[in-house]
C-alpha cells in the first residue's frame, strides 16, 4: 500500500485508518470524502518537531488552507497550535467561524481588493503577504484609517525553475507573484514599504512550486533569498526576522513515487541555511513553511460507486463512476496521477484495464487513465487514494452535481465534518 493507514480486512474490503471503506459507503453514500484525523495530526506534529529541531525559537509552519479549507480542519489546526495561511476572504471567514486565532494567519493573495484588505484587517489578520506596489499603498491606507500599524511580509520572486508542472511552479522570474529579485522589483518594494508608517515589515516569502521531492530547490531558494536578505540589510539597513519559503513537498500518489522522509528534508534545509548565514554574516531568520499538501493529501481518500463497465473491443475500456471532475478536477487540470483500488475487491487479483470517468456531460471528465483493477461490477465501490489536497477544496457542482460530504475518521469514531450538499443547496442562491 502506498500508505501507511490503508489496509485490507478478513472481508476482502479496503479499509482507511482501519475503518471499512465499503461500511462507510453504505452509511453516508458515495461519492464520499473520508479524512484520516489522526494522520493530520501526526503530519502536523513531524512539522512542529523538525521546527523545533533545526530551526531558531519562533519559527514555525503555517498550514495551507488552500488544500482544504473547512471549519474542521482550522479547530484541529488551533488545537495543535499551528499557524495557517489563506487565500481569500472565505477562508478567513472560516477560519474566524470555527475559532481559530486569527493573529497566528497568513493572508496571500495577488490580487487583494479593498474590501479584501478591510475584511482582513476587520477580523484581525496577524500578517499579510504582500504581493505588488498597488497592495503596498492600499494596505498602508486601509490601517491608517483603521488606526493600527499591520504586519506583514513581501512575497519575493527568486526566479527558480523546479521542474515542476508549469502551472504550479511560481517562482519564476515572470511568474504572477510577487517581486522578482532580478529584475529590481524586489529591491524597489522594500524601500516602498519600509516608508510606509502603517505597516511594519517582517521579513520576506517566497514559493517555488509543487510536488517536490529534494531539498536542493528550497536550498537553492534559501541561497538566493540569504543573499537578498544580506543585500537589504547592506544597502536599505533592514534586518528581516521571518524567512518564508512557502510549501511545495511532495507525497506518494503512486507506487513510483518516493515517500518523503520529511524530517531528513527539513534538516538539509536547515543546515544549507545555517551554512549560507555564516558565510553571509548574518543571523539566522525564523523560518516558516506553508505545508498543505503534505499535511492532509494521504489523509484522504474517495469513495465512488461503479455505474457502467463500457467495454470498447479492440480500443479501451471504461469504468464509470457517480462522481468526477465535479469533486476531483486535478486529471483534467494537471493529468495529476492517482491510485485506484476496487474497495469492495481490494485483494482480487488486478487484471482489467480501464479509464476511471466521471459522469459530467464532458470528455474530459476522467480521473485516471489505463488503471489496472480487478473487473467491477455494477454498485461496487471505487476508492481512489491520497485525496484529502485540492479535491474537496477545488470541487465544483459543474452539470448541478452536488458535492459530496467529508467524513473525519478518528479513534473516538467516524463523524461528518462537512454536510452532502442537497438539490436544495445547489438552488440555493437562485431568484
Amino acid at each position: 500500500m502506498i500508505c501507511d493507514n490503508i489496509t485490507v480486512n478478513k472481508q476482502n474490503h479496503l479499509c482507511f485508518a482501519g475503518f471499512d471503506t465499503v461500511e462507510m459507503a453504505q452509511k453516508y453514500g458515495t461519492p464520499l470524502y473520508l479524512m484520516d484525523e489522526a494522520k493530520i495530526r501526526q503530519h502536523i506534529n513531524e512539522y512542529k518537531n523538525a521546527f523545533k529541531k533545526y530551526f531558531p525559537v519562533g519559527s514555525a509552519p503555517e498550514f495551507a488552507s488552500k488544500s482544504f479549507s473547512a471549519k474542521q480542519i482550522y479547530r484541529i489546526m488551533q488545537d495543535e497550535g499551528m499557524n495557517i495561511d489563506v487565500v481569500s476572504v472565505g477562508e478567513i471567514y472560516t477560519a474566524k467561524s470555527a475559532g481559530f486565532d486569527m493573529s497566528h494567519c497568513f493572508f496571500h493573495g495577488n490580487n487583494k481588493t479593498d474590501y479584501d484588505i478591510a475584511f482582513a484587517i476587520d477580523n484581525g489578520v496577524g500578517y499579510f503577504v504582500i504581493d505588488s506596489f498597488e497592495e503596498i499603498e492600499a494596505v498602508n491606507l486601509m490601517a491608517k484609517d483603521k488606526g493600527i500599524v499591520q504586519k506583514a511580509l513581501l512575497r519575493i520572486t527568486p526566479g527558480i525553475d523546479t521542474h515542476t508542472h508549469q502551472k504550479i511552479s511560481t517562482g519564476n522570474v515572470d511568474s504572477k507573484f510577487g517581486f522578482a529579485i532580478a529584475t529590481g522589483m524586489a529591491d524597489e518594494a522594500v524601500q516602498a514599504v519600509l516608508k510606509c508608517e502603517n505597516i511594519s515589515l517582517c521579513g520576506f516569502h517566497c514559493h517555488i512550486g509543487s510536488q517536490i521531492f529534494e531539498s536542493d530547490p528550497f536550498i537553492l531558494a534559501c541561497d538566493l533569498m540569504l543573499d537578498f536578505i544580506a543585500h537589504i540589510k547592506a544597502t536599505q539597513n533592514y534586518t528581516a526576522d521571518i524567512l518564508n519559503l512557502g510549501g511545495g513537498f511532495g507525497v506518494k500518489y503512486t507506487n513510483d513515487q518516493p515517500t518523503l522522509n520529511l524530517d531528513e528534508k527539513i534538516g538539509e534545509v536547515a543546515a544549507a541555511i545555517n551554512q549560507k548565514c555564516d558565510e553571509l554574516g548574518i543571523d539566522v531568520p525564523k523560518i516558516a513553511m506553508e505545508p498543505g499538501r503534505s499535511i492532509v493529501a494521504d489523509a484522504g481518500m474517495t469513495l465512488y460507486t461503479v455505474g457502467s463497465v463500457k467495454e470498447i473491443k479492440g480500443y479501451k475500456n471504461y469504468v464509470s463512476i457517480d462522481g468526477g471532475m465535479t469533486d476531483n478536477p486535478r486529471f483534467a487540470l494537471y493529468e495529476s496521477p492517482y491510485t485506484v483500488m476496487l474497495a469492495s475487491r481490494a485483494n482480487d487479483t488486478p487484471d482489467f484495464k480501464a479509464t476511471i470517468a466521471g459522469r459530467c456531460c464532458e470528455s474530459g471528465d476522467i480521473i485516471q487513465n489505463d488503471v489496472t483493477i480487478p473487473k467491477p461490477q455494477r454498485n461496487e465501490i471505487l476508492a481512489v487514494l491520497t485525496t484529502g489536497a485540492y479535491n474537496y477544496s477545488m470541487a465544483s457542482n459543474y452539470n448541478r452535481v452536488a458535492r459530496p460530504a467529508v467524513v473525519m475518521l478518528s479513534d473516538k469514531g467516524d463523524y461528518i465534518a462537512v454536510k452532502r450538499e442537497t438539490l436544495e443547496d445547489i438552488c440555493s442562491l437562485d431568484v
